[in-house]
């Protein structure tokens, strides 16, 4: 009989073929399965969910025979850790494949603050081209960059703004060994030491709004802030507020809170460039993601821990 599963957000079709082949699938978005799924709670024994969608502790519970969260991303924010172990369920990820593709949407919203790109795409569709004048970017050369939280991702940013010859700087929760980099008191002062902010800080209870207004403050008037972390990192009231009344020069934003329902403020806010949590997303990576995701599944249903159990 093969093990039960339930998929908590749609996969790849390949991904859900080959889940289907190995395992019972259950999905839970499916309003069709509703029934099904209560019926099946007590014989449900892995879960698939992805980074931004996690599991509740009260889905957790409805799951007696739990042992393994397999994890469709790096982000582990809206899964307990803690409460999962406690109840014996491993944890796991897809580490290190997405590692560049997230740095590189963030090299790219860099570079669309600085050099004006959505603005300039507008301006040549919209026939202004000739007829009324284009501002001047911001070139990264010999900028200082601070990365917020120096893991894969951090580290991974910080080679490729050093290849715009960024001078790289940051802080980091727990001391970072083996980086030729500057390292920072505290968030407000790698800000005040940075002309541009990439936050890639892992989102926590302890990190919540870690970028709050006495960062944005210390980032000051010429500073950019980039986000390819979670929104939660980031008090979006005083972002918000310092993109108005142009405390910072701007923002480029991968993650927002209550996404994808974000606050209609960014739509206006100035020097801005939103993109819809799109830094895992290409067809190489996001294949290497599903592979990881059922490498993880068959680790566990073969008797062993998976490589990428976080918790």
């Amino acid at each position: 009989m093969k093990p039960e599963v339930l998929l908590l957000e749609p996969m790849m079709a390949p991904f859900e073929e080959r889940l289907e082949a190995l395992y019972t699938v259950h999905r839970l978005y499916d309003p069709a399965q509703v029934s099904s799924i209560e019926t099946a709670l007590p014989n449900i024994r892995g879960v698939v969910t992805g980074g931004g969608t996690g599991i509740s502790n009260e889905w957790i519970e409805k799951l007696p025979a739990l042992g393994v969260i397999s994890v469709n991303g790096v982000g582990t924010d809206k899964v307990d850790l803690p409460f999962a172990r406690s109840r014996g369920i491993d944890v796991a990820i897809t580490a290190g494949v997405l590692t560049d593709d997230v740095a590189d949407i963030g090299i790219a919203l860099m570079l669309a603050v600085l050099r004006h790109v959505p603005r300039g795409d507008a301006y040549v569709r919209g026939g202004q081209w000739g007829n009324e004048p284009f501002p001047l970017g911001t070139s990264p050369t010999g900028k200082r960059v601070g990365i917020l939280g120096l893991g894969q991702i951090g580290k991974a940013f910080a080679r490729r703004a050093e290849a715009f010859g960024m001078q790289v700087r940051y802080w980091n929760r727990s001391p970072v060994a083996d980086t030729p980099w500057k390292s920072c008191a505290s968030p407000v002062e790698l800000a005040a030491d940075s002309d541009v902010l990439c936050v890639a800080i892992a989102a926590s209870a302890a990190t919540s709004k870690v970028v709050d207004s006495d960062v944005l403050r210390a980032l000051g008037s010429k500073g950019v802030v980039i986000n390819i972390a979670r929104g939660t990192v980031i008090d979006e009231d005083a972002l918000l507020a310092a993109l108005n009344d142009e405390s910072i020069a701007g923002a480029g934003l991968d993650v927002f809170v209550n996404e994808p329902n974000i606050r209609e403020e960014f739509f206006t806010a100035p020097n801005t460039v939103l993109m819809p949590h799109q830094g895992s997303a290409t067809i190489e990576t996001r294949l290497a993601m599903g592979e990881m995701v059922l490498a993880n599944l068959a680790a566990h249903f073969g008797g062993e821990t998976p490589a990428t159990t976080v918790n």
